[in-house]
């Protein structure tokens, strides 16, 4: 398939396109050239060797750091999207010296660091957009999997969904899987152990290292929802945070269930450190949300992503 061309005429530029690996390497290149004052590194690769990218908005030393992560689910590369349209319009505001949302973004650069993995799962996506490539190597075992139908494909390349590898409530997951009859494939199989994929582990072992992480936002799709809690349990002000979150997004505060209850990010790092963490499902509809609603939904989600670092 032939690269898609962006173009870089406008300050703000169109986003309402797939977000496959190509096209999201494309906009960081472009922010990179265009603006000095951020940082873009690659916390790891997957199993295939694509990178796992990461935006650092902020002054790296500012005393409260918040972290934005998009597609764990590979069929939900719209929240990839959303993540780069933020940093596009962040950027462009602190270039010019103004304000969003009554902010000013360069008290915010100063005060608050903001990282951003704008795609996780950067495997699932390429393969729930295109396919599966004929010199991947794992194309056999994909093709079992999957039925040769990638529509629906929400995990990695390894058939393991990301959001359920995550030290949080596994052993109790890996119960509820057997007994749902889940294996490797296209959702909710959630490894051979905790961390087992290349993108989960990269991503806490650099929360680890980085142990500053005062708050995570992680983007879904969808139900216009926002998850504070893990097994019931919320973290301290997490509940007063999920609050404004609601009031900012218009999103309904609500505690996940069943499956949804086990081995995710948001339930990972309450665990871990005790500090908020939050699941926010994007838009209402059918996954895959199609490109068209990108806007609309994004525009839902703008004063959210702008204000959240200051309820820390």
């Amino acid at each position: 398939m032939a690269k898609k061309e962006i173009c870089t005429d406008k300050a703000l530029l169109d986003f309402a396109m797939p977000a496959d690996y190509d096209t999201v390497s494309q906009f960081l290149d472009i922010f990179s050239n265009r603006y000095d004052f951020i940082s873009i590194q690659s916390i790891g690769e997957t199993i295939l060797g694509r990178r796992i990218q990461m935006v650092t908005l902020g002054d790296e030393a500012a005393p409260k750091s918040v972290m934005y992560v998009g597609t764990h689910h590979g069929m939900e590369w719209i929240t990839t999207l959303f993540l780069l349209r933020f940093i596009n319009e962040y950027c462009e505001y602190y270039k010019s010296g103004k304000q969003a949302f009554g902010i000013n973004l360069g008290t915010l650069f100063a005060t608050r660091c903001i990282r951003v993995i704008p795609m996780l799962n950067v495997d699932g996506a390429e393969l729930q957009i295109h396919g599966v490539d004929e010199k991947n190597p794992l194309r056999e075992r994909l093709e079992r999997m999957s039925g040769g139908d990638f529509s629906k494909w929400q995990a990695n390349a390894r058939g393991v969904d990301l959001n359920h590898n995550y030290n949080a409530g596994f052993a109790e997951y890996k119960k509820l899987e057997a007994e749902g009859n889940i294996f490797a494939g296209p959702t909710r199989f959630s490894g051979e152990n905790p961390e087992s994929e290349p993108e989960t582990g990269a991503l806490c072992n650099y929360i680890r290292f980085n142990g500053d992480l005062r708050m995570i936002l992680t983007l879904h799709t969808q139900g216009e929802e926002i998850y504070y809690t893990s097994g019931g349990y919320a973290p301290p002000g997490a509940k007063q945070i999920a609050a404004q979150l609601g009031r900012l997004s218009g999103y309904t505060i609500s505690e996940p269930e069943g499956l949804a209850s086990y081995g995710g990010l948001t339930d990972w790092f309450i665990k871990e450190f005790d500090r908020p963490s939050f699941t926010i499902e994007c838009g209402k509809g059918e996954n895959p949300l199609p490109e068209s609603r990108y806007f609309n939904i994004y525009a839902g989600l703008r004063e959210m992503l702008f204000c959240a670092p200051l309820l820390i």
